[in-house]
């Protein structure tokens, strides 16, 4: 299916192209050709070098700004394919769709500036592959190599056992890879350092609140009591979360986020990927790329290795202990559809790999369920591609307008209540506000810009024309925007925690985005107690089998707070990790 998708595109590519050029009929003389298409987050352009038989010897990616660790990676396999096929005609990498196809398109330009038609390089003979069958022995393997999975096998490594980790995509990093905000932690020594007075109760109530008290309250009393170790460890492996903002949902600042040699914040989800992956290299854990795992293996009732299938190799892997930390399941919206049909349509934020994998092959086994109807939407959503927008840019003082112009909510609220009210307004739609100041200090916000999410605008009139609304009605609400930081009361709509804004975009040029609410977080899945163990439907751990992040039920409750989703991964992904350790030896 996806190499017709793109045999399609090349077709369309030529007939567009076709319009303006005609392809030489004298001999060919080769050389490299350049071509250029918009990706996911900018241009990408390629040099395609062409012999003089019409064969493809080599493909260059010489510019792009893609993220690196699914973007620039999947370019990476992708002008290897193209070489070997000697044509344009491959399949898409799973968990960079967009990417794909505007490398595909950009080949074909390149192949058409030679005065060549793409259709006419047609892929080569490919044999079927033999694939073989291999058994391999490990004290610890975990399926999935997203945040939970690497802070597993990493822990696991230095507990002294050997790990593999099993991925199904040809990148590590999962749904930690989209991670933008930051990582709740309470007590940390970065908020002590910056005078911010937090606790583990104020964290753990925050947390049960904004999960409407549907949360296991020792699982989230565990998550908040080791948040703070979880940064000191993150510390211990270069990644320093050294920057504490505010999330919705939180009481006081206690996300904290990475930030640059200059000071300026990064997404903190690309950031904590390539330290994981660092790590992981580091300390010896295998982990094994387009590896999907099917099946966990059991012998008495206990866990005690998985089967898994790469494009060449049929795995079975023997382990003392099986960590599953594959994710959720918000990029199988079939299956969203099917739990919570009123999200049927929904656009999503997840990678595509998030497809629920590892609840199924969990509950094949005997382990139960919880919450699996609790699905989040989160409020500021890109509709075109399902690009979040981070809530901590709202969080630093980022404000909310309604298609009118005006204020309509704490925009701090829980992301349950914000997307509720931005679904209420005129069209269900809101336009996200930042100012010069915040794209100044950030490379996430600057990163939106070269996206072409955040659009600037000089002065009030021109956020008026860009959004569509009276000039007027959104002076008036800049206005009353700079009264309530100046007199720490917001009249309009009781937003709490004024003293903690970074930013006040009343002032200076703009940036604006048009959002609404996206699937963004399955807070149900695989049952687990406080030492992340799998429990079975009778109520029982199932010996050898643990999980960690959003594969698993319980943390969240009915509602997930912003920037507590790496805490939950960190913490339960160590947690794990420990437990399968101790329970080996």
């Amino acid at each position: 299916m996806k190499r017709f998708l793109t045999a399609l595109l090349t077709v369309l590519m030529v007939i567009s192209l076709g319009a303006c050029s005609q392809p030489k009929t004298d001999a060919f003389k080769g050389g490299t050709f350049t071509g250029t298409a918009k990706g996911f987050a900018g241009d990408i352009t390629v040099e395609v070098t062409i012999d003089d038989n019409k064969t493809i010897t080599d493909v260059k990616v010489v510019e792009h700004t893609e993220t690196e660790d699914i973007g620039g990676k999947a370019l990476e396999t992708l002008a290897k394919d193209v070489v070997a096929l000697n044509s344009s005609q491959v399949d898409t990498v799973t968990t960079a769709t967009v990417t794909s196809l505007a490398f595909i398109e950009a080949v074909n330009a390149a192949i058409t500036a030679a005065g060549l038609n793409p259709e006419d390089f047609v892929p080569g003979e490919v044999g079927a592959v033999e694939k073989t069958d291999e058994t391999l022995d490990v004290d610890i393997v975990i399926i999935g190599a997203g945040g939970a999975g690497m802070a597993a096998g990493i822990t696991a490594a230095q507990e002294g056992k050997s790990v593999i980790i099993v991925e199904k995509a040809p990148m590590v990093g999962g749904n930690t890879s989209r991670a933008t905000g930051g990582m709740n932690a309470a007590g940390s020594h970065y908020q002590e350092e910056a005078g911010i007075e937090d606790s583990v109760e104020l964290f753990v109530e925050d947390t049960i609140k904004g999960g409407h008290g549907l949360n296991n309250p020792d699982l989230v009393q565990v998550m908040a009591e080791n948040s703070a170790d979880a940064i000191v460890w993150l510390d211990s492996i270069g990644a320093e979360l050294s920057n504490v903002g505010k999330a919705g949902g939180a009481s006081v600042n206690r996300a904290h986020r990475p930030v640059d040699e200059n000071g300026k914040i990064l997404s903190v989800g690309t950031y904590l990927v390539s330290k994981l992956e660092e790590a992981c290299v580091d300390n010896g854990v295998e982990i094994l790329l387009e590896t999907q795992a099917t099946e966990i293996l059991m012998e008495d009732g206990v866990a005690v290795g998985i089967i898994a299938n790469s494009p060449t190799v049929n795995y079975t892997i023997n382990a003392g202990a099986v960590i599953v930390a594959s994710g959720g399941f918000g990029g199988n919206l079939e299956m969203v559809a099917e739990l919570k049909p009123e999200l049927e349509g929904y656009v999503s934020t997840n990678a595509p790999t998030l497809t629920g994998d590892g609840i199924k092959m969990a509950e094949a086994v005997g382990a139960a369920t919880v919450d699996m109807e609790q699905i989040q939407i989160h409020p500021t959503v890109v509709q075109a591609n399902g690009a979040l927008i981070t809530e901590s840019l709202r969080g630093d003082g980022a404000i909310l307008l309604n298609a009118e112009g005006k204020r309509f909510i704490d925009e701090t609220q829980t992301r349950d209540v914000v997307s509720a009210n931005v679904i209420a307004q005129t069209d269900s739609y809101a336009w996200l506000i930042v100012n010069q100041a915040m794209f100044d200090d950030s490379t996430v916000v600057q990163k939106y810009v070269d996206q072409e999410y955040l659009i600037a605008a000089e002065d009030v009139a021109a956020l008026a024309e860009l959004i569509g609304a009276d000039e007027a009605v959104i002076q008036e609400s800049l206005d009353a925007w700079n009264t309530a930081i100046e007199t720490q009361n917001d009249a309009e709509c009781g937003r709490e925690g004024l003293d903690t804004i970074a930013y006040n975009v009343s002032e200076g040029s703009y940036y604006a985005v048009k959002i609404a609410p996206g699937i963004h977080h399955t807070m149900g899945g695989i049952m687990i107690n406080t030492n992340a163990e799998v429990i079975d439907t009778e109520g029982n751990v199932i010996p050898g089998l643990y999980a960690a992040g959003e594969v698993t039920g319980g943390v969240h409750g009915g509602n997930r707070l912003g920037a507590n989703a790496v805490t939950d991964i960190i913490v339960y992904g160590r947690i794990a990790a420990q437990q399968a350790a101790q329970y080996i030896e």
